[in-house]
């Protein structure tokens, strides 16, 4: 499944609603830890998309289905800007500058590729019985990433 993604910020928000109904469809509980960090990862993936390269994108999203406990969600944003996306090492002080590091950080597979004339920057979570790291492992909450963003242009 896929959404089209225009170069406006308020697309952040429309993108995360959309994600969460797919969640819902999946049978994946919106209060699942993977479910939170998922919704964080879009967050991060569109407004790098939306913020840094000013052109529109596409957000796509593989869950799985309501049978199996352990399985792997795929998120996918393709832009249409050529360039790799370059983790920034940033002081205390920054306000941004950090999303590379937290999709490192919460996702256990992440990457990018050319894709046409643009990127594809993906990441992937596995759904499984263990506990899982997340962003309960870093202390926070996933609200309070909302709208926070990678520099990858």
């Amino acid at each position: 499944m896929q959404l089209e993604i225009r170069p406006d910020p308020a697309e952040v928000g429309r993108a995360r609603r959309w994600a969460r109904s797919r969640l819902a469809g999946s049978g994946m509980a919106v209060d699942e830890p993977l479910a939170e960090t998922l919704i964080l990862l879009v967050s991060e993936l569109v407004t790098n998309a939306v913020v840094h390269t000013g052109r529109p994108a596409v957000l796509r999203l593989s869950l799985p289905g309501a049978e199996g406990a352990s399985a792997t969600v795929r998120l996918e944003v393709a832009d249409r800007s050529g360039r790799a996306p370059v983790p920034r090492c940033v002081d205390g002080d920054a306000t941004g500058g950090r999303g590379l590091a937290l999709v490192d950080g919460l996702a256990d597979r992440w990457g990018w590729s050319p894709e046409g004339a643009g990127k594809s920057i993906w990441c992937e979570l596995d759904r499984c019985d263990r506990p899982r790291k997340g962003t309960e492992t870093y202390g926070i909450e996933a609200s309070a990433y909302e709208g926070f963003a990678f520099e990858a242009v």
